[in-house]
């Protein structure tokens, strides 16, 4: 069964690591774990409840558990990949409209069309740093010439 475990926002993935870690090291009976990025503060973990109960006591940012369980088909949105509907070429210039880097602007260094990921060279700061995108999570500025 799946069930929701609520954590503090933006340690999504601190949990969920730490539960895999924990969950492999004694052994329980979890068998998958996702954080759809649309969702912020839950994770979605797949087991017996009292298994997610008995990790979910230990880790900190964990703020509880939904004891209801999930249906497959309520998630299964976030769990199938997206198609991208954007074409990225190399020295594009973006503005990222989501995550930690909201409203910055970059050149386009990569794009990983298989992964959906582009790796963006921020503009905008002293010293260009690469950053790795999501493809949602930008919108063309500016193509290149």
């Amino acid at each position: 069964m799946i069930f929701t475990v609520k954590t503090v926002v933006g340690r999504e993935e601190v949990v969920l690591n730490a539960i895999a870690a924990k969950a492999k090291s004694e052994n329980l009976d979890i068998r998958a774990l996702v954080h759809p990025e649309e969702i912020k503060g839950y994770i979605f973990v797949e087991g017996e409840i009292r298994d997610i109960e008995t990790v979910a006591k230990t880790i900190p940012h964990v703020r509880g558990i939904i004891k209801r369980p999930v249906e497959i088909k309520e998630i299964q949105r976030f769990l199938e990949p997206k198609k991208a509907e954007i074409e990225l070429n190399k020295g594009d210039i973006v503005e990222i409209i989501g995550g930690p880097f909201k409203g910055e602007r970059g050149k386009v260094v990569r794009y990983e069309s298989i992964k959906r990921e582009v790796v963006v060279e921020l503009l905008e700061v002293a010293v260009p740093i690469p950053v790795t995108v999501s493809v949602e999570f930008v919108k063309i500025v500016e193509k290149a010439k």
